[in-house]
């Protein structure tokens, strides 16, 4: 979170602080005892006041007095407005007491019902933005996080010992393709050099493509290639849906083979994933999609930031995870995405660190830059920028390929395609830039 102190006050002002239950000093916040979060926040109140409206909305208050609120509800349960900067608009962060949160029955949902609940609908507020969020080991103790973590997966993947990115793709296109011609896709890109395949966000048991047929043949596809080449792929079924759908598809894709399972956390929901994290019978890692997640991270003056969604992800259980791109079609705020998949990895009370996953109109052109932003700790998912390669899928993965072991051996991927044939064709096909961070 950002470091910030509250902002000078009058005589006047800073009495009528002192007097509300709703403020803190920041000394006076034991981080152990609260979870913390911050907002930015524009309205035609003051900042403090815009988060006195929080804290009061989202713990104890309404908007009239209560004859039904007692002394003791008062002292334990208030949230604190205890660091706030700027005038109209700026930055605030409120602390709610532990004791708000049922976390061991009500997860995720109870978090959010409370650092991101009413208040977004609050006429005194014009915009506000959930920036982050903090978690006390004795709310998180409660929750499974990653299941194998990125240590893990890379001893499956056998890249332990070399630290290279992880390559992944998706069997484009979207939706349309038989089991068979899924498998074929696969199959492709396993042979030239994918460490993991996962399908699309909006494919999951449809009649041109059933489940089951499609995880049959595609690890049949992935058991072959791995004959051929001696390498582990990964591939990653969708099977978000109804919770019984749900059940019943891991059911069915782990007894034909599956060796990851897919969820669109936003859509089926955090405890869908928390659920799957905690069965002892799933022995699989879990891969976490964020489809839908910019109606809510886009604007960046109104709504969730995506560091937020990233942290509950991994609390949640999940081995990967898309927290975005430094390079691509869709995010832009380098630095913020740095950070963002830095959550994914830092120490967390003991939680194993979440493998981060940038995804969106990647290629090889823009490998190198995501590298330099996001390490070498990451799953970098090209769909079209492999399957978009003038001589195919197997050719596009060999790029991405080459790509990645250009980064490792510090050799710019301009110069690395002189001796590269593939890595050469696709740098053509899609163009070079490289972003250097100072």
């Amino acid at each position: 979170m950002r470091s910030f102190k509250p902002t000078s006050c009058g005589r006047k002002t800073s009495l009528t602080l002192r007097r509300s239950i709703f403020y803190a000093r920041p000394e006076e916040i034991d981080h152990e005892r609260y979870v913390t979060a911050e907002y930015y926040v524009e309205s035609p109140l003051t900042v403090s006041k815009a988060g006195e409206q929080i804290a009061t909305e989202e713990s104890i208050g309404t908007w009239t007095e209560l004859t039904t609120t007692t002394e003791r509800i008062q002292r334990s349960l208030a949230a604190k407005v205890f660091k706030w900067k700027g005038k109209a608009k700026g930055f605030v962060t409120v602390a709610f007491p532990n004791e708000l949160f049922d976390a061991e029955n009500g997860g995720i949902p109870n978090i959010l019902s409370i650092v991101a609940g009413n208040l977004f609908g609050l006429s005194s507020l014009k915009n506000v933005r959930l920036l982050d969020i903090e978690l006390p080991k004795s709310i998180v103790q409660f929750f499974p996080g990653p299941k194998f973590g990125i240590r893990e997966l890379r001893k499956i993947a056998g890249t332990l010992e070399n630290g290279r990115p992880h390559l992944g793709t998706i069997v484009k296109p979207k939706v349309g393709l038989t089991p068979e011609e899924t498998a074929r896709v696969a199959y492709e890109a396993a042979k030239g050099g994918v460490d993991f395949i996962k399908d699309d966000e909006t494919l999951g048991n449809q009649r041109f493509c059933p489940l089951e047929d499609r995880v049959a043949k595609v690890m049949e596809a992935l058991d072959k290639a791995k004959s051929e080449t001696g390498r582990h792929v990964f591939y990653a079924v969708n099977v978000t849906g109804n919770y019984d759908s749900m059940m019943k598809m891991v059911e069915v894709a782990i007894s034909h083979g599956a060796n990851m399972i897919m969820i669109d956390v936003l859509t089926a929901g955090f405890s869908a994933v928390q659920r799957l994290a905690q069965d002892p019978s799933i022995k699989v890692p879990l891969h976490i999609h964020r489809t839908m997640h910019s109606a809510m991270t886009r604007n960046p003056r109104h709504g969730i930031h995506t560091m937020v969604i990233t942290k509950l992800m991994r609390l949640a259980g999940a081995d990967q995870a898309h927290t975005g791109a430094a390079a691509g079609k869709m995010e832009k705020m380098v630095k913020e995405q740095r950070k963002i998949a830095q959550a994914a990895r830092d120490e967390w009370h003991g939680l194993k660190p979440t493998f981060p996953v940038a995804s969106g109109g990647i290629h090889p052109g823009i490998a190198a830059t995501n590298f330099e932003v996001l390490g070498n700790d990451l799953v970098i998912n090209a769909g079209g920028g492999i399957h978009g390669h003038p001589l195919g899928t197997r050719a596009g993965a060999t790029a991405m390929r080459q790509a990645i072991d250009a980064w490792m051996e510090k050799i710019p991927a301009i110069e690395y395609a002189k001796t590269h044939h593939e890595l050469k064709i696709a740098l053509k096909h899609w163009g070079y830039r490289y972003l250097k961070e100072d």
